[in-house]
């Protein structure tokens, strides 16, 4: 009669292990039939959607030719001659440069969960963290326009993150990676220094910038102390579609970003609220370069690694949210496929910010 007790109590355990490992391959085949779609929607996608995908075609092909020359970053020129060696042509170059792009994705993601001290359940964050970024219009833009500064601003944030978490090796390889793809990263690595500080600290400073920003003081005073650095930003692809100057819109909603995950705090589950918190400092720091030089042609540029990082600790927020029904695997993974159909509204439109 005394085993019968054990006997009930271990045998559920396989069938336990039996439901995670089903909801595991559920989670694993969702994930990569979304990140199919959305290879072949961006690599697909006609010569004409997307401002820069002339560019890089053109520039695929002259690879071909021996005639290229190019200040394009070596890491980024190095992977397009891999690719171009592969024979994959210009429809699988697009492809595997976005599929790379979903790969930081993947290595951000799991990098921050593991900061806001979790162990289980990566895929269900993984998956929220790409629903958030397929409905945004930023990541749009980094797929289908500023392709070699979308595959590095991830890693620029995962940079970051390591720099705060003193984790110093992390930060020199996520961030030599990074700026071996788009040379802009270093403007954001700048900025680390500043993550050894409190967070009182780091809204001060934020504060300031934005208030030299928005009154165009930042513009003023460049323009006297570093007339070269200025002609540089202002001669950055003149559009006459595109206004250039202080841009408001982009400073307040970049703002906005910052102080979502405060106003939601409430809802975050006690246990990873402050470290959601502490993590919005990165995001600040990120803003830095267009407060300081965002006033330009296509300055929404300085924000995009920024903008793509909000959709990483806002699925945080909403992973970690205290609502169950919120949180639901059925509910999340709805989403999930809902926002490729966004995402194909989005690319198929030129929807991008």
């Amino acid at each position: 009669m005394s085993a019968l007790p054990g006997i009930a109590t271990s045998a559920p355990r396989p069938q336990r292990s039996a439901d995670l490992a089903a909801r595991t391959a559920l989670s694993l085949i969702l994930l990569a039939a979304v990140a199919v779609f959305a290879c072949w929607l961006v690599g697909t996608r006609s010569p004409d959607i997307g401002t820069d995908t002339h560019t890089y075609a053109g520039f695929f092909e002259t690879l071909g030719q021996g005639t290229a020359e190019t200040r394009l970053e070596p890491g980024f020129v190095y992977l397009s001659y891999l690719l171009w060696k592969l024979d994959v042509g210009v429809t699988g170059y697009q492809t595997a440069l976005f599929a790379l792009m979903l790969v930081t994705v993947a290595v951000s993601s799991h990098r921050y969960f593991t900061y806001l001290g979790e162990r289980r359940g990566y895929l269900g964050f993984l998956g929220v963290a790409l629903m958030l970024l397929l409905v945004s219009p930023m990541f749009v833009n980094a797929s289908i326009n500023a392709v070699r500064q979308g595959l590095a601003a991830l890693l620029v944030f995962t940079a970051l993150l390591s720099f705060r978490e003193r984790k110093w090796l992390g930060f020199v390889l996520y961030g030599a990676v990074a700026s071996s793809l788009h040379l802009s990263s270093l403007l954001y690595l700048a900025f680390a220094p500043l993550l050894l500080f409190g967070a009182r600290t780091q809204r001060l400073v934020a504060a300031a910038a934005f208030a030299l920003y928005v009154s165009g003081l930042s513009l003023v005073l460049v323009r006297a102390a570093l007339p070269g650095l200025y002609e540089l930003v202002m001669s950055y692809t003149p559009n006459r579609y595109y206004r250039s100057g202080v841009r408001w819109d982009f400073a307040v909603f970049s703002i906005f970003w910052y102080l979502l995950p405060y106003l939601l705090s409430p809802l975050i589950r006690a246990e990873h609220r402050e470290r959601i918190k502490d993590s919005t400092g990165i995001y600040l720091v990120m803003t830095l370069p267009f407060f300081a030089i965002g006033w330009g042609y296509f300055s929404n540029r300085y924000l995009l690694p920024a903008w793509l990082s909000a959709s990483l600790i806002l699925a945080a927020v909403v992973y970690h949210n205290r609502l169950a029904p919120l949180r639901h695997p059925l509910l999340l993974r709805f989403g999930l496929i809902a926002s490729c159909a966004v995402f194909y509204y989005y690319v198929t439109h030129e929807i991008v910010i």
